[in-house]
């Protein structure tokens, strides 16, 4: 027999839902972007003894940043506990939403649209999101960079005792888009999504822009943390937790 506690003894955020919401969001509309369209800015970066890297980056950059974002302000105002279970939120809507792709994928086409767009065409776009290719190199990415964040900024802030907020954000975000920017590469190339000619070029352009937007965002990410903070009447300090990822307690 189920037993029921009073309503005052049960947890409630008034804005947990709404960060994890827009948060998957960010990642699943990221992904696909990824995948429809690599944009080229036009010019190169030249670093001395090497050849010039053109700024070639796939559209998912402009706003898969977004996410260590949300990520940062999790961990900040509800701790790395509450942060993991939207990360594996995060992970496994992606999933569905590579399977989903995959089933697409794998159902007749209707004559009509052979015309006027194609399996060629669907290919093109979304191959990387049907075939697993960018959903199987944006999971694992996703999964080492977010969870190398959230660690970090957790630690960070016990270590600094919540002073330098940016300190925590910006450093974390370092660490874990370099992991991100690595596998995600790495994978997406490995599996046929991207040249790997084009490996050095959208890894670094990927991680620089990631890094700036960060950087840009730093002030809405105050705002956000301290309107969060202030009507959730909170502010986790993780002292003493296990940095497992492997759990949803």
């Amino acid at each position: 027999m189920l037993s029921s506690a009073p309503q005052a003894e049960i947890p409630r955020f008034r804005f947990l839902d709404i960060v994890m919401a827009f948060f998957v969001t960010v990642l699943i509309v990221s992904n696909v972007a990824s995948s429809a369209k690599i944009i080229d800015l036009g010019f190169s970066l030249r670093l001395p003894g090497f050849p010039a890297i053109p700024l070639a980056f796939d559209g998912g950059t402009l706003l898969f940043p977004l996410s260590y974002v949300f990520g940062d302000i999790l961990t900040e105002v509800y701790g790395f506990r509450a942060s993991r279970r939207v990360i594996w939120t995060g992970f496994a809507a992606l999933a569905l939403s590579s399977l989903v792709f995959l089933l697409l994928r794998a159902l007749p086409a209707d004559p009509g649209w052979e015309e006027y767009a194609g399996s060629a065409a669907y290919d093109a776009i979304l191959g990387g999101m049907s075939t697993g290719g960018i959903a199987l190199a944006s999971l694992l990415g996703y999964w080492i960079g977010e969870f190398s964040n959230s660690v970090i900024l957790s630690r960070v802030k016990v270590l600094m005792g919540g002073k330098l907020l940016w300190v925590r954000t910006i450093g974390s975000t370092l660490v874990g888009e370099l992991l991100d920017s690595l596998v995600f590469v790495f994978i997406a190339s490995l599996t046929g999504v991207f040249a790997w000619e084009l490996f050095l070029s959208l890894t670094l352009t990927n991680y620089f822009l990631k890094c700036a937007v960060e950087a840009l965002m730093t002030p809405a990410t105050y705002a956000a943390v301290h309107f969060l903070k202030k009507g959730e009447g909170l502010d986790v300090y993780d002292r003493g937790l296990r940095y497992s990822p492997f759990s949803m307690g």
